[in-house]
């Protein structure tokens, strides 16, 4: 998002654009994990009893990890840079060199 901000000059665009850009791989990171789990989230055979609920708590932790990662986290950004603009800190010189 610090590379977006920079080329477009707006903070909601750059947001936005840095949250759309990251959308695809953490699907698709996500969805290949969960669906390799599935079978051991579904297995009703003999070891099922320990593999049952080790899938289900890696596969709900993906879930939270890929909400965060496309939701929440931009948005602490934009509040967090929107408020850094109010006090009207400069951009730090090691943003601007890259």
């Amino acid at each position: 998002m610090n590379h977006q901000r920079l080329a477009t000059r707006g903070l909601h665009r750059a947001v936005m654009e840095g949250a759309t850009q990251r959308l695809r791989p953490v699907l698709m990171t996500a969805t290949v994990a969960a669906l390799g789990l599935l079978p051991a989230a579904l297995a009703r055979g003999v070891g099922s009893d320990v593999q049952r609920p080790l899938a289900t708590v890696i596969v709900g932790g993906l879930v939270t990890a890929t909400l965060l990662t496309l939701f929440v986290l931009p948005s602490i950004y934009l509040l967090l840079e929107q408020q850094a603009e109010r006090r009207h800190l400069p951009i730090p010189a090691h943003w601007e060199n890259s």
